[in-house]
């Protein structure tokens, strides 16, 4: 089972500390939330385990492994951490079809998983003409074309509406059903506590609770015990 585990995270940037000796396991087949205000470092501890920044001590494993040493990391990891860097003038099926050869990615594959995002009606316009919904829709196609074991995704929720929402958390819960990772971070606690199975909540950049949702150390909801664990740490 391919697995995320920080160990003792810890990356500084000049004299900030984002992420503090951060330890946690996000399971394989489990949603897990990865939660804490602005500022407490889960972007950072994110892009540290993608490899696109280097830890100052500790390490991010994914199945055991640093993310540089997957031999074909699309296949392993797909990850959103924003709806941008596509190409305005591209279509998303030629878009996806990029990121398939560069992967090494059956060619076919581009078809399921636009009709996944429900994107195939519209897979032949360019991005330009894309709502921020579609656009994170789009992230999430290009996250799932390698078929992987394990998803990364940051704010997936934002820019879509109220069915859209409900369309992700069917297929997250989809996912991790048929026994992938899955690591989403959110600022949304009522789509959380929907959607997870297991949280973990960091702020000033440390390790606030890791578990079971419905292990929460308050008798109320996710978000009274995110705001009693997060207290004075919001920006």
């Amino acid at each position: 089972m391919t697995d995320i585990a920080a160990l003792a995270l810890t990356k500084r940037f000049r004299h900030t500390t984002a992420v503090d000796e951060l330890s946690f396991t996000a399971p394989a087949g489990k949603v897990t939330g990865f939660l804490g205000p602005n500022g407490s470092g889960k972007t950072t501890t994110l892009r540290t385990a993608l490899g696109l920044v280097a830890a100052t001590s500790g390490r991010v494993l994914i199945g055991g492994r640093d993310y540089a040493s997957l031999t074909r990391p699309r296949r392993v990891v797909g990850a959103v951490l924003e709806a941008t860097g596509f190409h305005p003038g591209r279509s998303a099926r030629a878009h996806l079809g990029v990121l398939a050869r560069a992967g090494g990615v059956p060619r076919a594959r581009v078809a399921e998983v636009l009709e996944v995002v429900e994107l195939s009606s519209d897979a032949d316009r360019r991005v330009r003409e894309y709502s921020l919904g579609m656009r994170q829709r789009l992230g999430l196609a290009s996250a799932l074309l390698g078929d992987p074991e394990v998803l990364v995704l940051d704010e997936p929720v934002n820019g879509l509406d109220p069915a859209g929402v409900a369309w992700l958390r069917k297929l997250l819960r989809a996912q991790a059903a048929e026994g992938r990772t899955v690591l989403v971070s959110s600022h949304l606690l009522s789509e959380v506590a929907q959607t997870a199975d297991h949280v973990v909540i960091v702020a000033g950049g440390r390790l606030r609770f890791e578990g079971p949702i419905d292990a929460l150390p308050g008798a109320g909801s996710l978000e009274d015990n995110f705001l009693a664990l997060t207290a004075g740490e919001s920006r």
